[in-house]
């Protein structure tokens, strides 16, 4: 950013801060959209392609919004950083809200589950998506979409209950300090980031690239596949994939989804 544009954006902030002005909070929105639009993108990957992407973006752009109320130029704290967390805790909240993930959904998921676990008894052997796909009478697509979305519904669920807990917590008057882990939550975490590690290493090397590229570098499915060259879809289709094989391997190493 160039000092005239600085200088700009923090007559906006002044502006807005002083008297809600509707013009300078437009201009601030406009600015920072493609946040929203960013987070909108990334978690709608592992959504049903039922869930409306524009009510997404509206859950984000109510983040964008409640960031905008309560950040406070004056601190040392980047608008952008600041903002994206507002954006992407206001859509899973709005997520959590609804019951998004359809019952069909749910039904074939577990399915899927019980299929895998009965053909790992039998063949004593890690089971492939398109062999769960052959015996259920459904494409390897699906299987890998179902478990995707199962995977992402799990995510939520265990995030609202840690949330429903800490608010317990707070009800009881009980100070808790937030950066201490435990030493059992230490060792469990080790445990996992090695095993998760193990697993993500036997991954092709397509799937550990896109992984790196959406997990670590936050980059979109449409980014990754302008960089490796490959159709959106494509891309989408390697994603699920890869977490279909982890969670899959996971689920037997710790006796449970996550």
């Amino acid at each position: 950013m160039t000092k005239t544009n600085r200088t700009e954006e923090q007559k906006l902030w002044a502006a807005w801060k002083a008297s809600e002005d509707p013009a300078a909070g437009n201009l601030l929105v406009e600015k920072y959209m493609p946040l929203v639009s960013f987070h909108a993108q990334r978690i709608s990957a592992s959504l049903p392609k039922s869930v409306n992407k524009e009510d997404i973006k509206s859950l984000g752009l109510m983040g964008l919004y409640d960031a905008l109320k309560k950040f406070d130029p004056a601190r040392d704290l980047k608008f952008d950083t600041y903002a994206s967390f507002r954006i992407r805790g206001a859509i899973l909240d709005g997520l959590r809200k609804e019951d998004w993930l359809p019952r069909g959904t749910r039904e074939r998921a577990k399915k899927i589950e019980a299929k895998m676990e009965a053909l790992e008894q039998k063949y004593l052997r890690r089971i492939t998506a398109a062999e769960v796909a052959e015996q259920l009478d459904m494409t390897e697509e699906e299987v890998h979409q179902t478990m995707t979305e199962h995977l992402f519904s799990n995510v939520l669920s265990m995030d609202e209950q840690v949330h429903d807990q800490e608010e317990s917590e707070g009800k009881r008057f009980v100070l808790k300090d937030e950066k201490a882990a435990l030493p059992e939550e230490v060792l469990i975490k080790s445990e996992l980031v090695q095993e998760l590690t193990k697993e993500i290493s036997k991954l092709s090397e397509k799937e550990q690239l896109v992984l790196s590229l959406f997990y670590h570098e936050e980059l979109t499915l449409t980014e990754i596949g302008e960089v490796m060259n490959l159709s959106t879809s494509r891309i989408s289709q390697i994603h699920s994939k890869a977490l279909f094989k982890l969670r899959n391997q996971l689920i037997k190493i710790n006796g449970r989804a996550y």
